[in-house]
């Protein structure tokens, strides 16, 4: 019996130091793109991709994150009081667009020690990790053309996009042959992985971004795994354990990510989203057209 992908992943323990003083007090997953929270994309995405599920990993200071995905009922009665319909229909849209589960990582020891954090609510069958940050304009959403390809292997299908070299050392990086078949010039069969390397150093271009379907078998093999750079325990690490028993597959996505992590990436896709937006787009573009630069 195929197996089905159900259950979400979202890693939110980190402290966002990048984007200091904002995060002092705020998640950075609560930095709005435009009018909606980073992580939102992301949990609108997993949910139109047919995951039902929704596990956050939360830490210290993350409470906003529950707060927004909870009922708020004195802000939907003043809504309701002042006749506000329309926005309290997006307010009851949030609370009411899925089932959520909330696991607290009590030490920030790296991305694949938040995975593991995750193993109880997860169980025993595959599961999305999807990170943030990545925000991923596509026709199709990016984790829904990950599931078909899983449906089709029943291996862990890791998102993937080239990058130019000078950058690849801030990425895991797939050592990797193409795949020929239906997603010919997409899909490639990982022989290695590795975190961070340097440029020369680098297997080829091909870069892990913040989307993964996973195995169970990946708790088992993150258990495995000693620590790695900086002390943490390593996704990029545990998927390599994972290797020696399982296939896995990198898959070039369609569409246009967004390192919300990163604050040009943020400017420009906040800017980007809006001029999509019918009811912001004509003025910020003749706005954007008439500045001097």
């Amino acid at each position: 019996m195929k197996m089905k992908v159900r259950k979400a992943v979202f890693p939110a323990a980190g402290l966002g130091t990048r984007f200091l003083p904002a995060t002092k007090a705020q998640p950075k997953e609560m930095l709005p793109l435009v009018d909606k929270p980073i992580i939102q994309y992301g949990v609108e995405e997993a949910m139109a991709s047919g995951c039902d599920q929704i596990i956050i990993v939360t830490g210290r200071g993350k409470t906003a994150i529950e707060d927004h995905f909870d009922t708020s009922y004195e802000l939907e009665h003043m809504l309701e009081h002042r006749g506000k319909h329309d926005l309290l229909t997006i307010v009851r849209q949030i609370s009411d667009m899925m089932h959520v589960s909330y696991v607290r990582q009590k030490e920030a020891l790296g991305l694949g020690h938040a995975v593991l954090t995750a193993k109880e609510l997860v169980g025993n069958e595959p599961f999305a990790v999807l990170l943030a940050d990545d925000v991923v304009d596509s026709e199709i959403p990016c984790l829904r053309q990950m599931i078909d390809v899983f449906e089709e292997t029943q291996s862990s299908v890791l998102a993937i996009q080239e990058i130019d070299r000078k950058a690849i050392s801030a990425y895991g990086v797939l050592d990797a042959k193409p795949v020929n078949g239906r997603w010919k010039g997409q899909l490639f069969e990982v022989s290695n992985l590795v975190e961070k390397p340097k440029p020369e150093d680098a297997p080829s271009n091909l870069a892990i971004i913040g989307r993964y379907i996973l195995t169970p078998r990946v708790f088992e093999a993150l258990e495995r795994t000693q620590l790695g750079t900086g002390g943490e325990l390593q996704l990029t690490d545990g998927l390599r354990e994972l290797l020696k028993t399982e296939k896995i597959y990198g898959f070039r996505f369609e569409g246009k990510r967004h390192d919300t992590g990163d604050k040009l990436g943020f400017l420009k896709a906040t800017v980007e989203f809006a001029l999509k937006r019918p009811d912001l787009g004509g003025e910020l573009r003749s706005w954007l057209k008439d500045l001097k630069f």
